[in-house]
């Protein structure tokens, strides 16, 4: 990737000071209780050679969406913001519409909601986020897939009920790298991948394995998977930070994405970090 400009498609940040992210707890994200901001994060990307990024929500609350699009707005770093809102809710069209009003609206990209953490393996088929989903194409918008491999069926029928909409699978589908199983998950990313409205972010992965022996090796079969599934007009880099210093620095996460995709072409090097976030995010 010497002489072009990365583009992150996947970070957070968050300061505690201004609200707790209740996400974090027990001894193991542990190293994740402090602030991560934009300043921590600038000399990573600048030494690793991002020029461009997309900040991702972290929790479920209204106030953080405006929050990150104002920092868009005074940032040369971010390109796009993937924030939060209650799709369940009657009004969401229009709470979509004021998010775009806001300081950085214009910053807004697409939207995200926790259904991992939800008990209903089929949250994403409730009408009332079907609804929502349909308010989130019309507002021009692309909607993060943040899930677990038992959620990846309604995945795919959702996918498949709202052609219109890009789908956007994050951490691709968090696949148990730890235990080294391939299936189902396999079987079901490619059922994913097979709908042409549906990209994947080739993240997270550096977390889903041991963080503390992980290898190159071990993170292959599942970056191999989705590179044939969805090919690389359909696959983004994102570090995840800073969840991913819980297993490797933001450089290490960005050696490992570009030695699984060495085998690539230098254009398919280049959809896969740079062009196809620019594109599905609009950058």
């Amino acid at each position: 990737m010497t002489g072009r400009t990365i583009v992150d498609a996947h970070h957070h940040v968050w300061d505690l000071s201004v609200r707790d992210q209740d996400w974090i707890t027990g001894p193991e994200l542990r190293p994740l209780r402090r602030n991560f901001t934009l300043t921590d994060l600038e000399p990573e990307t600048r030494a690793a050679g991002v020029g461009r990024t997309v900040l991702v929500q972290t929790i479920t609350v209204p106030e953080e969406t405006p929050e990150f699009l104002a920092l868009a707005e005074e940032s040369e770093l971010i390109g796009g913001v993937v924030g939060w809102t209650d799709l369940t809710r009657p009004d969401v069209a229009d709470k979509l519409a004021r998010l775009a009003e806001l300081p950085g609206g214009a910053y807004l990209r697409g939207i995200r909601h926790q259904v991992q953490g939800e008990p209903d393996p089929e949250w994403l088929l409730r009408p009332d986020v079907r609804r929502g989903l349909t308010a989130v194409a019309a507002a021009g918008l692309v909607y993060d897939l943040v899930v677990l491999p038992h959620q990846l069926p309604a995945c795919v029928k959702a996918a498949e009920s709202h052609p219109e909409l890009t789908f956007v699978l994050d951490h691709l589908g968090k696949p148990p790298i730890a235990s080294r199983e391939l299936e189902p998950w396999a079987s079901q990313v490619r059922a994913l991948a097979a709908l042409p409205n549906t990209v994947c972010k080739l993240s997270g992965l550096v977390t889903e394995a041991d963080p503390k022996s992980w290898t190159v090796r071990d993170l292959a079969p599942y970056a191999d998977t989705v590179l044939e599934a969805f090919g690389p007009s359909r696959l983004m880099f994102g570090s995840d930070w800073p969840v991913c210093t819980l297993a490797a620095s933001y450089a290490q996460a960005l050696d490992a994405a570009e030695e699984l995709t060495a085998g690539l072409s230098d254009s398919e090097r280049a959809e896969v970090f740079s062009d196809t976030a620019r594109r599905v995010y609009a950058l």
